[in-house]
């Protein structure tokens, strides 16, 4: 049976399979496409074990946030070529649409859910890496309840999907706090809300390596104290993100930012691709 360049064309768009993968199936199926399109996907998911070890650097971040929920997905993937393309986007959407559906937080329970299709996040996603021809895994996922949730996602790149995205739980509604501190959050990326979050020991080590800088740079014993607490406390703060300089007024702190909008962020998750 013979096939056509529209017959070539339809299957590449069906599958998202390369043009000369796409003949050969046709070929292979002697020009009949519902056989061409079998045979795609069972090389597809073939090929599936072989990209396991393959390193997934590209992809996007999405996510949705509306009233007292908020969640956001990584998808990754190997490729910018891939992450930039529609079926890998819709993807994301439907696994983002499922995750907002089930609310499911760990990542492992959320990956063993079964989406309406009887399939499995996991399996969906095993589909994916067939039908794309690359390695692709939902790196994390975070799920926020209970309070007002604002939401950024950034492009650092116009023809790339987002690739940062944040999102701001807060104790009391202020959505234009909120957002103005997503997007902090998204240049800044502090590590802890507060300092009283900030692990004892991960202190601890910052003010060891202080003092060890401060002997090697020949610091007078009697100052070294004083210069170990300064930088201590300069670190609490850059990591921090209530101490930090708001970055649309850095003459005041995120702190200020909240208490001028009467609220306080009780979490934060913020997602880059690659990180």
């Amino acid at each position: 049976m013979a096939y056509s360049a529209e017959d070539v064309k339809r299957l590449r768009e069906l599958t998202a399979a390369g043009m000369l993968d796409c003949k050969k199936a046709l070929d292979e199926a002697e020009g009949d496409f519902d056989k061409a399109v079998e045979i795609i996907r069972v090389k597809g998911q073939k090929g599936v074990t072989k990209r396991e070890g393959r390193a997934t650097s590209n992809g996007l971040v999405t996510a949705k946030a509306e009233g007292d929920l908020g969640v956001m997905l990584e998808l990754n993937c190997e490729t910018d070529f891939v992450a930039k393309g529609e079926r890998f986007q819709e993807l994301a959407d439907e696994l983002l649409n499922h995750l907002v559906a089930v609310k499911i937080a760990e990542l492992p329970a959320f990956l063993a859910s079964k989406l309406a299709s009887g399939k499995t996040v996991q399996e969906r996603v095993d589909e994916g890496n067939a039908t794309l021809g690359e390695k692709i895994e939902i790196k994390r996922i975070s799920v926020l309840t209970g309070s007002p949730v604002a939401l950024y996602l950034h492009k650092t790149s116009p023809d790339l999907p987002a690739q940062v995205g944040v999102l701001v739980q807060l104790k009391n509604a202020a959505a234009e706090a909120g957002r103005d501190i997503a997007q902090h959050i998204a240049a800044f990326a502090p590590q802890y809300v507060s300092r009283d979050q900030v692990p004892a020991d991960l202190i601890e080590t910052e003010r060891r390596l202080a003092e060890e800088t401060a002997r090697n740079e020949g610091k007078p014993e009697a100052s070294i104290s004083k210069i170990v607490e300064g930088r201590v406390t300069g670190f609490v703060k850059e990591v921090s993100l209530l101490e930090q300089a708001f970055a649309k007024d850095a003459k005041k702190t995120v702190q200020q930012i909240l208490d001028e909008a009467k609220t306080a962020v009780s979490a934060f998750n913020r997602f880059r691709v690659g990180q």
